[in-house]
C-alpha cells in the first residue's frame, strides 16, 4: 500500500472511514459463540458487510491477545482474509508498541512481515531509536501517538515544555526522523480544537482520528480543521459500528452505521 493508493481509495469511495475491530466476546452476538472461531467469524462478517464503505480496518491487537493462542490465530486469519479478499484496504495493527531499537525492529518485523499489516501504532515516549526501526520498511507506515482522545491525554501530552505543549514537540521532533514520510499521527477527535496547530506542523501527513461516535467527537470539526489537499484523514469508528446490534441483525446494523458515516464524509470531502 502506498499513500497514493490510499488517497485514490478515499476519493473513489468518498470515504475516509476506518473501522476498528475491537472484538470482545462479551459483546458480540451470543449466537456466534457457538462457532469454532467466534472472533474471526464476527470480524469476517463485519468486514464483508462494510468493505465498500470504508478504506481501512484497524484490529486492536489487545482484544485478540487477551484470548491467548486462539486470539492470535484469529488475528492472523483476519489480516490474511483482508489481504486476500480486500487488498485495496489500508490495514492498521493497533498495537501501540514502543521500545528500544532491537525490540522495536522485532515488533516491526512481526507486524509488517509476519502478519503483513500496512501499518502499526507506536508510542513515542522512548524517542528516536524506538520509532525509526518501524520506518525502515518500504511502503509500511508507523502511526505515532501524538494527541490521543482519552481524558488521561492531559496528564502529559498537553503539558508545557520549554514554552510549548509536549505533543507539539513530539510532532516536530518526529517529523525530522529518517524516513519520516512514512509517519502518520494519532490525533483524537475529542481534541479537534488542536488540529489547526497540528496541521501547521505536519501539513502533509495522514492523521488517524479516533473518538468519533461513541466518544463524542465531531466529524465536521475534524474535517474543518484536519483535512488537507489530499484529505489526509482516516477517521476511526469501532464500537459505534461493530456493536450497533447484539442480535442476529448485527450485520445489517453495522452496515447501516457505517453507511451513515460514509455519507456524512461524502458531503464533507
Amino acid at each position: 500500500m502506498t499513500l497514493e493508493n490510499l488517497t485514490t481509495q478515499i476519493l473513489e469511495k468518498k470515504s475516509f472511514l476506518c473501522i476498528g475491530l475491537d472484538i470482545d466476546l462479551e459483546k458480540i452476538p451470543p449466537h456466534l459463540l457457538e462457532e469454532e472461531d467466534p472472533i474471526f467469524t464476527f470480524a469476517k462478517a463485519i468486514i464483508d458487510a462494510t468493505h465498500d464503505l470504508c478504506v481501512a480496518y484497524k484490529p486492536n491487537t489487545a482484544f485478540f491477545e487477551a484470548y491467548g493462542v486462539k486470539g492470535w490465530q484469529a488475528l492472523e486469519k483476519t489480516i490474511h482474509y483482508l489481504n486476500e479478499n480486500y487488498p485495496d484496504h489500508f490495514t492498521i495493527a493497533d498495537a501501540k508498541r514502543g521500545d528500544i531499537g532491537n525490540t522495536s525492529t522485532r515488533y516491526a518485523k512481526a507486524f509488517y512481515e509476519g502478519l503483513n499489516f500496512d501499518s502499526v501504532t507506536i508510542a513515542p515516549y522512548m524517542g528516536k531509536d524506538s520509532v525509526e526501526p518501524f520506518l525502515t520498511f518500504e511502503n509500511k507506515f508507523a502511526i505515532l501517538l501524538a494527541l490521543t482522545s482519552n481524558q488521561g491525554a492531559f496528564d502529559f501530552q498537553t503539558k508545557t515544555v520549554d514554552g510549548k505543549p509536549l505533543y507539539q514537540e513530539v510532532l516536530k521532533t518526529a517529523s525530522q526522523y529518517e524516513n519520516s514520510d512514512r509517519l502518520m499521527y494519532v490525533v483524537g477527535a475529542t481534541k479537534a480544537a488542536y488540529l489547526m496547530e497540528i496541521r501547521k506542523i505536519v501539513p502533509h501527513a495522514f492523521l488517524l482520528v479516533p473518538g468519533v461516535g461513541a466518544q463524542g467527537g465531531s466529524l465536521e470539526e475534524v474535517v474543518k480543521y484536519g483535512k488537507n489537499d489530499q484529505v489526509g484523514l482516516l477517521v476511526n469508528s469501532s464500537r459505534g459500528i461493530i456493536y450497533a446490534s447484539q442480535g442476529k441483525d448485527f450485520i445489517r446494523a453495522a452496515r447501516v452505521k457505517a453507511m451513515e458515516l460514509q455519507q456524512q464524509m461524502a458531503g464533507l470531502i
